[in-house]
């Protein structure tokens, strides 16, 4: 059987007298969406952080295409293939829709920007700049200035961003948060698409989007897993009905 895409053992993390982490096992198989749902204040986004190397666990570890990343900056973890979305500080918002992605190329790339006047017409910038559009659907609005998109615009416009390094591994927060109806559904359908192509950590509140999106589900509470298997066992778990979902909504869908 082959080494999983990414292992997570033993993780533990405190914020004083709060456990965010708590003795946490994860794996994520290669080619597959994996959900981490919870209540707030389960540790959901304490997770994606450590996973990215924003935050350095207190033990534990976490293995990467076989690598042993846990002490890794978030900048060498980028460079091995794993990419975090939803979490970009900020779009530039005067440049072009297109500009945006150019830059997060050539910041993957590790290229200067003393040039970015004349990287503006360098192919292999704009090239996987234009590609990374059209996987999320962007390719009419290229020319844009970011300011002019949507709120959903802007979720694809950074996923786009976090696309341009191709990566193995995509770490996704909440990509549903602040969406209405029809920018959630053509998210979920976004990827859905993407799903065939890269392996996708969610984390995510719309349990529509869960159930309709992953493989396989894992439950935190309070820092700890209580269940991890496919949705039709998460569903049917009572012990996920009693600490999060309540019987209304594991039935839905």
């Amino acid at each position: 059987m082959s080494e999983p895409l990414l292992q997570v053992g033993n993780l533990a993390k405190r914020f004083g007298g709060i456990i965010a982490s708590d003795d946490l096992s994860l794996i994520v198989a290669a080619g597959e969406l994996h959900a981490v749902i919870g209540p707030n204040g389960a540790g959901k986004t304490t997770l994606i952080a450590q996973l990215s190397g924003q935050l350095t666990p207190d033990a534990g570890h976490i293995r990467f295409a076989g690598n042993d990343i846990t002490s890794l900056p978030m900048h060498v973890r980028s460079a091995l293939g794993l990419a975090r979305s939803f979490q970009i500080t900020s779009l530039f918002l005067d440049l072009s829709v297109l500009d945006n992605v150019a830059l997060a190329v050539q910041a993957h790339a590790g290229h200067s920007f003393r040039f970015w006047r004349d990287a503006r017409r360098e192919p292999e910038l704009r090239d996987p700049a234009r590609a990374a559009l059209a996987r999320v659907g962007l390719s009419a609005r290229a020319d844009l200035p970011a300011s002019a998109l949507s709120h959903g615009e802007h979720r694809q416009l950074e996923l786009a961003m976090a696309l341009a390094g191709n990566p193995r591994l995509l770490l996704l927060d909440e990509p549903m948060a602040g969406l209405g109806p029809e920018e959630s559904a053509r998210m979920v359908e976004m990827l859905h698409a993407l799903k065939r192509e890269l392996t996708i950590l969610l984390v995510e509140h719309d349990m529509e989007a869960v159930f309709a999106l992953a493989d396989r589900i894992t439950v935190l509470v309070y820092g700890r897993v209580i269940a991890t298997g496919a949705p039709a066992d998460i569903r049917a778990n009572a012990d996920v009905r009693d600490a999060y979902l309540g019987e209304a909504e594991v039935a839905h869908g």
